[in-house]
């Protein structure tokens, strides 16, 4: 199944969705977390084996990287593979192994220079290997998962022009082009690699390099001595398949493993500043929200939108929902993020204002079902907390309760109000993934010429101060009429031993210093 909580992601383990993040970097935490512990303070010292526990995908997991669906498939990429770019804390592109782009004046076609690196082989990473890569995952017959993040590049008409440099040819003028290069799944792999090579012998460029691997199980990677980046200091990295979260945290506990992934507000609060493991809170990672059908009574009504807008108590939601694990949010995607409009004022309840914009749109005594299910955490107690904030206003919400396994695909197209839920993604990659008339993930039905318009300008712009302002006009008018109600933005929680240094938990899940190993080291 689809899974919205990170784009392009299925489901399971959570581990859907990701951003192509590289190995994890932990780094402090908050809440009497020693900073020295889970910082980066101390002088890294080499050697070891770091064990890290992920909920898997059984015995059909793969290390090809153009399929990686789940948490740990992401995680395993990361640490064998590159991408040309990756996203930073705050969502914006960065060179990783592109050492440099540059653009037309008319911003539809694209010179993309790679630094000097190697695969595990000895073999240089050229301008042939990208363009194989970008083909492979195009492929109309393969479910690929970057492909759609692709489809801005004519790749007939793109070319080396030497052996690191390569000319994008667009379909139209893309601005945020390098947001395509650091596409979630957008790996760097050989020419002519197959699947047939992934699942025998994987050769990347990335920081480790393939030593065993048994699906559903454990995969094992050594150091990659000459990482165009800098060689790791661990000797190698287990990857280990743990599914429940109780059996990540046991094994953390008793010293199986010395990271545990995805961890739950409950079991966070128990052990931290218990001395016994550190607890890493990986801020804005996932944007929750309740997603109302714009091209449907009651929601084609912009005053009932906006009355569901006041009638949220955002910080009880959190408090509830989440476990105080996360902060509030103000209806718009992207806390923190690049272009995010921040200069709008924070919505805070008001249920006499809510009540009247209902009276005047005619829906007094509004009787609404909410969608959710068990699929992610704290959607059935986000629900039962926003009925009974409803109640108040006089609107009657009936909570429904879906499938796990059909729930996104079920409420893409259906019913009126839902639980959702986003992994971190750049705000560009949301407004047109999810906003724009033909966006094949518009969950909210927001279908408006205009606002298309604004898209392709800010596309068409060159200079990145005018091109915020035109991402501004669209936050401002969602803000005011959209049918994402943004009620908080929740922590990733994440669990290390005492002795693991070097992690850094300044970046949101799914960007590059989610999941990155190769700057850890074990003291």
């Amino acid at each position: 199944m689809y899974d919205e909580r990170f784009p392009g992601l299925r489901r399971r383990g959570f581990l859907a969705a990701t951003t192509g993040a590289a190995a994890l970097a932990l780094v402090g935490c908050s809440g009497g977390t020693d900073d020295k512990a889970a910082g980066g303070s101390g002088t890294p010292k080499r050697g070891g084996r770091l064990r890290a526990a992920f909920a898997g995908g059984g015995a059909g997991e793969t290390l090809d990287p153009h399929l990686a669906n789940l948490f740990a498939d992401v995680a395993r990429a990361k640490a064998l593979f590159d991408k040309l770019a990756d996203y930073g804390a705050d969502l914006s592109a960065e060179p990783r192994l592109a050492e440099k782009w540059e653009s037309n004046k008319t911003l539809d076609r694209w010179k993309v220079t790679l630094r000097q690196a190697t695969f595990h082989d000895g073999k240089p990473v050229t301008a042939k290997d990208v363009l194989y890569s970008y083909r492979r995952i195009s492929d109309p017959e393969q479910a690929f998962r970057a492909k759609a993040s692709l489809e801005p590049i004519d790749l007939d008409a793109s070319r080396a022009t030497g052996e690191r440099s390569i000319e994008f040819v667009l379909k139209r003028p893309t601005a945020e082009f390098p947001n395509v290069l650091a596409a979630f799944g957008a790996y760097i792999v050989p020419e002519h690699a197959t699947g047939t090579d992934f699942d025998r012998k994987p050769i990347g460029s990335g920081p480790f390099r393939f030593v065993s691997f048994a699906p559903g199980r454990s995969a094992v990677f050594r150091r990659h001595d000459t990482y165009w980046d800098g060689a790791p200091h661990l000797d190698e990295i287990e990857f280990v398949v743990a599914n429940e979260e109780s059996a990540r945290v046991g094994a953390l506990l008793g010293g199986q493993v010395e990271y545990a992934h995805e961890l739950n507000p409950t079991t966070a609060r128990a052990h931290e500043g218990s001395g016994r493991i550190e607890i890493v809170r990986l801020r804005n990672s996932a944007m929750q929200a309740f997603c109302m059908k714009t091209d449907r009574a009651p929601f084609d009504d912009k005053r009932v939108r906006e009355a569901f807008f006041l009638i949220a108590d955002r910080q009880e939601l959190v408090d509830g929902a989440l476990s105080g694990a996360g902060e509030i949010g103000n209806d718009l995607f992207g806390k923190g993020y690049e272009y995010y409009a921040a200069d709008l004022p924070q919505r805070t309840q008001d249920l006499d204002r809510a009540r009247a914009l209902l009276k005047q749109a005619g829906a007094e005594n509004l009787k609404v079902t909410l969608d959710t299910s068990a699929v992610a955490a704290g959607f059935t107690e986000a629900a039962g907390i926003f009925r009974d904030q409803a109640a108040k206003a006089g609107v009657t919400i009936d909570v429904k309760m879906g499938s796990k396994d059909s729930y996104w695909s079920d409420i893409l197209d259906g019913g009126t109000l839902s639980c959702y839920r986003s992994g971190a993604m750049p705000i560009e990659a949301h407004l047109s993934q999810r906003l724009l008339t033909d966006s094949t993930t518009n969950a909210t039905k927001w279908r408006h010429k205009d606002f298309d318009a604004l898209y392709q300008q800010a596309q068409s712009t060159r200079d990145k101060a005018e091109r915020a302002a035109v991402y501004e006009r669209m936050q401002r008018r969602l803000h005011a009429e959209g049918g994402f109600l943004v009620w908080g933005f929740a922590d990733w929680i994440i669990g290390t031993a005492k002795n693991v240094r070097g992690v850094e938990a300044k970046a949101p899940a799914n960007t590059l210093n989610w999941a990155r190993f190769d700057k850890v080291w074990l003291a």
